[in-house]
């Protein structure tokens, strides 16, 4: 019985194959005479194609005019339409006239058809006519480049300026017009384009190029590892904006200059040759110890000093030197001075002395905000920073105390005398009035006092 069934079978599937094998052709011939669909192109591919060839001119132009400048900084201005014709014509060469498409157009899948047949012989590598691709070329290339330098030729000759019956006047409007008429035709031949997705640009158009797939079947990848590179480094470049404000710059070099300077021979040396230098090394810290400003003299303020001689090309003493420098002094004439001339005014006098701990005096002005400053940033000696360093013993700076002078005198401290008490005291006296200044114009200067009404004595 089954024997039967297997055998009804398999005379069933003979009679399909023989029904089938007699329609075979005919199917095969529908199939050969429909024509196969098109690869559907977006638009915009085409236009990120166009995107991305010019990113690749601005690329390799930026590095070739940077070189440039390195030459002579007028070669930019100069040459510079010149060096991106020539760039352009480069790609061209290698990439639609040898492989038929853009850099651009290939990282998108892309090429260029001619749908119209060409009666050229002259064939290129990429199979598109010769004649075509050149006009392409003048079309794409050099009638920019002409444009450009005829516009700036123009502008630099006063063409716009000149009288409405000039030569050049007209010529000028005629330009303006083509570039209007230009512009129209650009705008129109952009809405064909995002209506049927034909034609790229006006030469495409007049020159019957097309983007098509380079392959049959098209399938549009997006790759997203360019934009997820520039992303993550957009992303780092903003945290380094965030975070350079925030790192104190001064204190980390001070710190390192500190340990630097910590750094002896002994502690790098191991433990058993270090006794055998540690009492000369000793030595030499107790003399060598000493601050930047260790000559100079005693009656004047060495941080106005050391204000008047930072570079100015520091900007966080930039306004300190430009308040402590005097315009009488060079930078030069800053430093270790010599020691004054008692009867030559000192060139940084102290003003309202402070003694630190050290016994060093200082400006008042200048010391405290030299502490404050180094508190601030914990850039400074002792084990948190907090103190500064002295600028003539080079010892940290704990507490500061005002230097009080004594006035000598006869008698006592004020260093007037009881018996010409009275007599001083009305010559010293002045009675500011009205009526005893004498005022001139509206200059503004004070007149003289009358030695009659001012008090004074004749002698």
């Amino acid at each position: 019985m089954s024997s039967q069934h297997t055998l009804a079978l398999d005379q069933s599937w003979q009679n399909a194959w023989s029904d089938a094998q007699r329609r075979l052709p005919q199917i095969q011939a529908d199939i050969a005479a429909t024509p196969s669909p098109l690869p559907r192109i977006t638009r915009v591919g085409k236009v990120d194609a166009e995107l991305l060839d010019a990113e690749l001119v601005q690329l390799l132009k930026e590095p070739l005019t940077k070189a440039l400048n390195l030459v002579n900084s007028a070669f930019k201005a100069q040459f510079e339409p010149e060096l991106g014709l020539l760039i352009h014509l480069v790609l061209y060469k290698f990439s639609v006239w040898d492989q038929g498409a853009s850099y651009g157009a290939k990282l998108q899948g892309l090429k260029y058809a001619s749908p119209l047949p060409s009666t050229s012989r002259f064939r290129t590598a990429s199979g598109l006519s010769g004649s075509t691709l050149v006009l392409h070329s003048v079309l794409t290339i050099f009638l920019p480049y002409f444009h450009n330098r005829l516009r700036a030729h123009a502008l630099s000759n006063a063409w716009p300026d000149a009288p409405s019956s000039d030569r050049r006047r007209k010529s000028w409007e005629l330009l303006t017009r083509l570039e209007s008429i230009h512009g129209a035709a650009g705008l129109f031949n952009f809405v064909f384009f995002l209506w049927n997705g034909r034609y790229r640009t006006l030469a495409d158009r007049l020159l019957s190029l097309r983007l098509v797939s380079a392959r049959r079947h098209f399938q549009r990848e997006v790759s997203y590892e360019f934009m997820n590179r520039q992303m993550v480094w957009h992303a780092f470049t903003e945290f380094l904006l965030f975070l350079l404000p925030l790192i104190n710059t001064r204190a980390l070099r001070r710190q390192l200059t500190s340990f630097t300077s910590h750094l002896t021979l002994a502690s790098i040396l191991p433990s058993p040759l270090r006794p055998y230098i540690s009492s000369g090394s000793a030595q030499n810290e107790k003399t060598q110890r000493r601050g930047k400003y260790w000559m100079f003299p005693e009656d004047q303020c060495a941080i106005c000093a050391e204000n008047a001689s930072t570079n100015f090309a520091d900007p966080t003493n930039a306004l300190s030197s430009l308040a402590a420098a005097s315009p009488y002094t060079t930078a030069g004439s800053v430093g270790l001075a010599e020691p004054s001339d008692p009867e030559q005014a000192p060139q940084f006098p102290i003003h309202t002395p402070y003694a630190t701990s050290c016994g060093h005096v200082y400006c008042y002005y200048c010391v405290t905000e030299r502490m404050m400053r180094t508190a601030d940033d914990r850039s400074g000696a002792g084990s948190k920073g907090m103190q500064w360093e002295c600028l003539r013993c080079g010892e940290g700076v704990i507490a500061t105390e005002r230097v009080e002078a004594q006035a000598e005198g006869p008698d006592y401290a004020s260093g007037v005398d009881d018996s010409d008490g009275d007599r001083d005291e009305d010559a010293m006296s002045f009675e500011f009035g009205s009526e005893d200044v004498d005022y001139t114009d509206m200059s503004g200067s004070m007149g003289s006092y009358p030695d009659s009404e001012s008090g004074r004595s004749s002698d």
